[in-house]
């Protein structure tokens, strides 16, 4: 299975990357691996995280307070946000 980011899920990827590397060297790559195997353990086991909306589902990073908000469509994961728990929580329902 792939997977793929809606364009705006990848700039807010981005944005959190140097947000935490600003906060502190290597941060930001712990980060980015810390999402990347949240997004392997969807891949894996796609349909095991709780359904937010319609097919959307969320699985939760381990280390950060995000979580990734994707559904499945054939044999790819599109990715429509990586959220910050502690946000507006419904901001990434425009992008379906």
């Amino acid at each position: 299975m792939t997977f793929s980011f809606h364009p705006e899920a990848d700039e807010e990827f981005g944005k959190a990357i140097d947000y935490y590397e600003s906060c502190q060297q290597g941060l930001g790559e712990d980060f980015y691996s810390e999402v990347h195997a949240a997004i392997q353990r969807i891949i894996d086991f796609s349909g095991v995280w709780p359904v937010l909306d319609g097919d959307v589902r969320r699985c939760l990073t381990h280390r950060f307070p995000y979580g990734i908000l994707y559904s499945v469509d054939k044999q790819e994961v599109f990715i429509l946000a990586v959220m910050h728990l502690r946000r507006d929580p419904g901001y990434w329902k425009q992008r379906r």
